[in-house]
């Protein structure tokens, strides 16, 4: 019966042979660690500056409130009390809104910015890695070439 041939120390040989660069693995890594980093900033700035905006609307809605609980003299002071409560949280959501929409916005354009500088440096990297790539495997079948001479 015969035997498999064992293809180990050709597959070793193969593989140690192939120019593989552990630099790129590397760079790639720090790139996504600071690609990460600078999301992270902008997401973080986006929670403390909706944040500033959560808490300044509840200050201004309790301050609203103070003047609505406040003992009238006559029925209709209630009324007017309450429309002009109305009136001032209804303006106050729209200012409001309009700052969580701006927030929203900066994010956004942000995050694009980010995301194109990415893509353009993974681009120039990924170019640089086929070019000494290249010239890795061009020296390698030089030499393969010229030993088999």
């Amino acid at each position: 019966m015969s035997k498999t041939p064992d293809f180990t120390k050709v597959m070793q040989d193969m593989m140690a042979s192939f120019p593989v660069d552990a630099s790129a693995f590397q760079n790639a890594f720090k790139s996504q660690a600071a690609m990460n980093e600078k999301l992270s900033k902008v997401a973080l700035e986006a929670a403390e500056k909706s944040t500033e905006i959560s808490a300044k609307w509840a200050k201004d809605t309790i301050a609203k409130f103070g003047d609505l609980s406040k003992a009238k003299t006559e029925p209709t002071d209630y009324t007017k009390a309450a429309t002009d409560f109305a009136s001032a949280a209804a303006e106050m959501a729209a200012e409001n809104m309009a700052a969580f929409a701006e927030v929203a916005k900066k994010v956004q354009m942000e995050t694009v910015e980010l995301m194109l500088a990415a893509g353009k440096e993974m681009s120039e990297d990924a170019t640089a890695a086929v070019k000494k790539a290249t010239a890795d495997v061009t020296t390698v079948a030089k030499k393969a070439a010229a030993a088999a001479k």
